[in-house]
């Protein structure tokens, strides 16, 4: 077995460069790439004994730590839907009344999309408020596109399941 040190040193002089720009390409961030190429040297050094094509298994654990990331990162931007009323949802009336009402509308329907499971919640935010298309919500949080289908259907069902509730329950009180 050769020396842990050489390996290391010998596979981060010839692939290290490479590596950085390929990362890069695939995060968009210098900082981002430079964590995933040091977790990625780390990993096939740890796995070196079981590696038989060390560069190749390094890529690999590149690739698939910058995907965690990238996947990570849309979970993060969707998990809370944020806001309803600055997406113009509701839209704006100068009566307090009126005002009054789009407020509960919008409180209403922030609690419904809060109690949906944390996936369904970002593709139906994605599809609702930001106008995705069931593609484009499969490809940036890495779900097949009849997953994401399944997940709107859902959102949908359960946001009018929530809010019919909710009508019924306030209508039932004296």
């Amino acid at each position: 077995m050769p020396d842990p040190e050489d390996f290391l040193s010998r596979l981060f002089s010839e692939s290290s460069r490479a590596l950085r720009r390929y990362v890069r390409a695939l995060v968009g961030s210098r900082e981002k790439a430079e964590d995933i190429v040091q977790e990625a040297f780390l990993r096939t050094y740890e796995h070196r004994r079981n590696v038989t094509t060390p560069r190749a298994f390094l890529f690999s654990a590149a690739r698939n730590l910058a995907i965690d990331a990238r996947r990570h990162e849309r979970i993060a931007r969707t998990d809370s839907v944020g806001d309803v009323d600055v997406l113009g949802v509701v839209s704006g009336s100068v009566t307090p009344e009126a005002q009054a009402l789009a407020d509960e509308r919008s409180q209403l329907l922030r609690q419904a999309i809060e109690h949906l499971p944390p996936q369904c919640r970002a593709v139906f935010a994605l599809k609702v408020f930001h106008a995705c298309s069931y593609q484009e919500i499969s490809q940036r949080l890495g779900i097949s596109v009849k997953t994401v289908e399944k997940h709107v259907g859902r959102g949908l069902k359960d946001t009018h399941q929530y809010v019919k509730r909710h009508y019924r329950d306030a209508s039932a009180k004296p």
